[in-house]
């Protein structure tokens, strides 16, 4: 039987984002994410720095999640918490606190998949935005993850591709790198990716068996092209920014769309959902969308602030395992890597 109203508060700390937020059942009142800045001048995440930042900003954080959705603690059903995959560091931040609220206000502990999470936030209660029916097929797209996960109920969840390597996330970030570009360099290949031609330099697509995904051969083509171009011509990479960017975006989506092709034809599921920080990119989102009139497949696309790591997600899995019972004790433990 389903509880009137159930107020869960999620906590998310699986990488450099301390993040906290408070649903009422499947609706957000409040999504508060804390960055940590530290990291760019590093050009990428230090893991030890991550941690150090998640204690400064996790009550702060909690704090300001309470006070914006107007709740006090002590109206809290349960606490969720990312126990992982993430940095280890990073998830004993959230998964100590979270276990130690829990116990001193004598409510259930709920310990969440950061991937199944990026998957359920389809669920979040939110205007403007379909849920998806079971079965759908997502496509999980992040710094550390790229996989395609067929879906058939909030619990049964089957990976049936995944990379053999690097993620797309990475793909992104080392281009970018390799191009000159900061870290974050993700968003920067996608914001000059639209003021170039996406097919001025063809990059040869990996040939890898079945559903999964290959992303180290691109990175190392990228590489040795730059590298050539640049000593044929110094000024290369300033000159053709646009279109180099434009090509190893629209790569990289031909990889992640043939790959989604056959899994539609294999499952015979035209439902298909994103999720994960990649699918914040535009040129993956508008692909998709174009998808529904080419293909005749039904698409779902989040909310951009739940694509990236923040703990809605983290509620909206602890509200249904909340509806199950799905309960840990204090003894549950932080995975660095984790199964469905």
């Amino acid at each position: 039987m389903q509880i009137q109203e159930v107020f869960i508060l999620a906590i998310e700390s699986s990488c450099d984002d301390t993040a906290a937020a408070l649903l009422s059942n499947d609706k957000v009142l409040s999504n508060v994410v804390a960055n940590q800045l530290i990291h760019n001048q590093y050009g990428g995440v230090v893991p030890e720095l991550a941690s150090r930042a998640h204690q400064q900003n996790i009550v702060p954080v909690i704090e300001a999640a309470l006070k914006k959705a107007n709740i006090k603690k002590e109206q809290l059903s349960a606490i969720a918490f990312t126990q992982g995959p993430g940095l280890m560091g990073s998830l004993l931040v959230g998964s100590s606190f979270a276990k130690s609220m829990a116990l001193a206000l004598g409510i259930p502990l709920i310990a969440v998949n950061h991937m199944h999470a990026h998957i359920l936030a389809h669920f979040i209660d939110e205007e403007g935005f379909d849920k998806p029916t079971f079965p759908f097929l997502a496509l999980t797209i992040s710094g550390g993850h790229t996989q395609i996960v067929r879906v058939n109920d909030f619990f049964d969840l089957t990976i049936i591709g995944e990379t053999t390597d690097d993620a797309v996330g990475e793909a992104f970030d080392k281009s970018a790198k390799i191009l000159g570009l900061p870290y974050p360099g993700g968003p920067l290949v996608d914001k000059y990716a639209q003021l170039g031609n996406p097919k001025a330099f063809p990059f040869t697509k990996p040939k890898v068996p079945g559903l999964d995904f290959s992303f180290s051969g691109l990175k190392t083509a990228i590489l040795y092209f730059i590298q050539k171009k640049k000593i044929e011509n110094p000024e290369f990479v300033n000159e053709n920014l646009n279109d180099i960017c434009a090509s190893i975006q629209n790569t990289i989506i031909e990889i992640l769309m043939d790959k989604l092709k056959m899994a539609v034809k294999e499952t015979g599921i035209k439902q298909i959902a994103i999720g994960g920080g990649v699918s914040a990119n535009s040129g993956i989102r508008n692909t998709l969308k174009a998808t529904e009139e080419k293909y005749g497949w039904k698409t779902f696309i989040p909310k951009f602030e739940y694509t990236t790591d923040n703990a809605a997600m983290i509620g909206i899995v602890g509200y249904q395992k909340f509806l199950s019972q799905k309960f840990e004790t204090a003894t549950v433990v932080s995975k660095a890597r984790i199964q469905f």
